[in-house]
């Protein structure tokens, strides 16, 4: 972590218990070395990242320098406080800039956090139990995807709102490297059966005849009493 930064998300936008994307970038682009994962709302958190990102190209062209992490952990806050929760986004913001790496979390609330290690979203559990387990100053770069492949797969196992590819931004100075998909981890399995029917399996009548409720005779009745 000393000279670079590591950024994975898992891939998957979901609608209760409908499967809306099987390919969603949650890897939001904010600055050229800042990046931002995002959980929660999908649409949330891709708007205000992209605003987040606007903003800090008007600073970088007012200023003339290169955006610092803090600048847009700054605007990132204050702009979820504002609606005090209400904006479902739960970030992870990560980049490095003139004063090294920087890693925090951004809770849809406004509320904060820099750590060595983060975890957000309905997986972010299972990762931190892989985190705890295997984190240590000085990783080497491999080192570090491999422990985070292994949190983000203990998401995607053990919690069925997480999907089951994993991407990979690694920020370096000077440069950033992106890598999609890193790795999948639960592949669509082949359909086994068959289930297209033949045509007129169901019959289907040639006109509409309303039955009027009087024709109708009750042949059963029952009685519920609620409590």
């Amino acid at each position: 972590r000393s000279k670079q930064w590591y950024q994975r998300r898992v891939r998957g936008a979901t609608g209760g218990s409908i499967v809306c994307d099987l390919n969603c970038e949650k890897i939001h682009y904010i600055a050229d070395n800042i990046y931002c994962c995002g959980a929660g709302t999908a649409a949330d958190t891709e708007f205000t990242t992209k605003m987040i990102s606007s903003k800090m190209e008007l600073l970088k062209l007012r200023t003339g320098r290169e955006g610092r992490v803090v600048s847009a952990l700054r605007m990132l806050k204050q702009y979820l406080f504002r609606y005090q929760g209400h904006i479902s986004a739960a970030l992870v913001l990560g980049g490095v800039d003139v004063n090294g790496p920087a890693l925090y979390t951004v809770y849809p609330h406004g509320s904060t956090d820099k750590l060595p290690y983060v975890t957000m979203g309905s997986g972010s559990l299972a990762a931190m139990s892989v985190f705890e387990d295997g984190y240590k100053m000085d990783m080497s770069e491999e080192e570090a995807k491999e422990l985070v492949a292994n949190a983000i797969r203990a998401g995607i196992v053990n919690d069925l709102g997480s999907g089951s590819n994993v991407d990979v931004t690694v920020i370096r100075k000077g440069n950033v490297e992106i890598f999609r998909p890193y790795k999948v981890v639960c592949k669509k399995s082949e359909r086994k059966g068959d289930y297209t029917f033949p045509v007129g399996t169901t019959v289907v009548t040639s006109s509409t005849e309303m039955v009027p409720f009087s024709a109708l005779n009750v042949t059963d009745e029952e009685v519920m009493e609620i409590s």
